[in-house]
């Protein structure tokens, strides 16, 4: 059965029931889920990758609990991701495949399922699927968002708070931290609870609050190997013209800012979403919630900063799919704990009942990660199948399927006249170096490509969705930028005359 075929099963059982099965000895614990958007796996203080990167109150939460440092999206695009999240479904399942087109009605989200089983939810920030809506979602007891991406500072829009139009009034990071704090305050205490805080923070174009701006100052960006043109070995040409775009270091944004200003600026506005971390953490301490609460904090999507000459997300290269991904709950979690296995964001969904003590439905694709927190051991994935489906609205990015290894990544393209992919990560973690032409790897591309069709028959994913034209395109090129990619030598037949 089709997995969105399951899911309109199980709200069609008698009554209309989403009961699940309760796992016997489970400790019913609060859940809070803080989202970030467009943040990197690795802009993390206590990394040290960069030092205008500052997040005290993100530190602390790995220092008192787990850092799962090999933590992955499906889809790198803010709708998939988020839909993949709250369902536990690839982006091919769920069929929210960009920001453009809504989330189906015949879905179910895990608050759904902690409704059903006594639990009081909220859901305060970005939601973003369906496009330009903020009206409450099924699921919620408890609702504040905003229209589309919303706006860092007072717009004319405002917010939607259960259903009432309210006017946004200061930097919307820490507007939605003071609604999350209230939603807590005011809950019904008989009851466990469920926050999801999605922010806003730190999509682009990057906006600090007013105590944040300069903080960055006198820090420069140490840009990746591969940011240089021509230090990507074999890469495909499209990834090449990219450089000159929308999407491209050269042509950021279709701006001339530097990828080092832009950095800063990310970096400043990235000390909000540290900040709102600190006040949760703060509150539940403060109330004596922490022993019983689990805080989940995660990147909806990677993002790029000059790997590959590239900015943004959307494609399978590790800049864009991996993500920071850290959680605490004393008693389970023991602190300084490190998971190293590849977690998903389909993972999410099933992780989070488990933690409440409901055994996951048998439709999704993501299985629960707790086992991996308490420091257990647990069968687990080879392989992570990844999916992004070409958008008109940049159409510098083709479809892509990949599958990710714990050695080696293969990426494979549709639609595209270019050559696929094959990296060593443990010898090549920068992906400087496609392999797929290189007779020592040919078994282990040919093998990939079996096991990542194998992925996509055995999930129902054998088709590419495809949505009527909506929103403008982001599709100029600089005219002072770099010149197209030339067709390589082994694409290039030499006619004897």
């Amino acid at each position: 059965m089709h997995p969105a075929s399951a899911q309109q099963a199980a709200v069609r059982q008698e009554g209309g029931s989403l009961k699940l099965e309760k796992i016997p000895g489970v400790k019913t614990r609060n859940i809070v889920f803080i989202l970030s958007d467009d943040h990197r796996f690795d802009a993390l203080g206590f990394l040290g990758k960069q030092r205008c990167v500052v997040t005290p109150h993100l530190d602390r939460l790995a220092r008192e609990g787990a850092y799962l440092k090999n933590a992955f999206v499906t889809t790198s695009l803010c709708s998939p991701s988020r839909a993949s999240i709250l369902t536990g479904l690839y982006a091919h399942n769920h069929r929210v495949v960009d920001n453009n087109n809504p989330v189906s009605d015949d879905l179910v989200f895990f608050s759904q399922y902690l409704q059903q089983h006594n639990y009081q939810t909220a859901m305060v920030g970005k939601w973003h699927m369906g496009g330009h809506v903020d009206k409450p979602q099924r699921g919620f007891d408890y609702w504040v968002s905003f229209k589309g991406q919303g706006t860092y500072l007072p717009g004319k829009e405002g917010l939607n708070v259960n259903g009432r139009q309210v006017r946004q009034r200061g930097y919307l990071t820490d507007e939605l931290t003071d609604y999350a704090i209230d939603f807590m305050e005011n809950r019904d205490k008989s009851k466990p609870f469920m926050l999801y805080l999605s922010h806003k923070g730190v999509h682009g174009l990057f906006v600090p609050a007013e105590r944040d701006k300069g903080r960055s100052q006198g820090h420069r960006y140490i840009p990746p190997a591969t940011m240089k043109q021509g230090a990507h070995y074999g890469a495909p040409m499209w990834v090449q013209n990219q450089r000159n775009s929308w999407h491209g270091v050269e042509f950021a944004f279709h701006d001339t800012v530097s990828i080092d200003e832009h950095y800063r600026k990310y970096a400043e506005t990235l000390c909000a979403v540290d900040s709102s971390v600190g006040r949760v953490l703060d509150y539940l301490e403060k109330e004596k919630l922490d022993d019983n609460t689990l805080v989940v904090y995660m990147g909806d999507n990677g993002f790029a900063f000059g790997e590959h000459g590239l900015i943004d997300k959307r494609t399978a290269y590790e800049a864009s799919m991996r993500v920071p991904m850290l959680a605490r709950s004393p008693g389970w979690i023991k602190p300084g704990t490190v998971v190293e296995n590849v977690v998903a964001n389909i993972d999410v969904a099933a992780t989070f009942l488990e933690a409440a003590g409901l055994k996951a439905p048998s439709y999704m694709n993501g299985q629960s990660f707790l086992p991996l927190l308490k420091g257990g051991q647990v069968s687990w994935r080879s392989g992570l199948l990844y999916e992004y489906y070409w958008e008109r609205n940049f159409p510098q990015t083709p479809t892509i399927h990949a599958l990710r290894g714990d050695r080696y990544k293969y990426i494979h393209y549709h639609g595209v006249w270019d050559t696929d992919e094959l990296y060593d990560l443990e010898a090549d973690p920068d992906e400087t170096t496609n392999l797929i032409r290189s007779e020592q790897h040919r078994d282990i591309a040919a093998s990939m490509n079996k096991e990542l069709f194998s992925l996509l028959k055995n999930t129902s994913g054998m088709y590419i969705p495809l949505y009527e034209d909506i929103g403008t395109q982001r599709n100029l090129r600089n005219e002072a930028g770099s010149s197209t990619a030339d067709f390589p030598p082994y694409l290039i037949k030499q006619i004897r005359k």
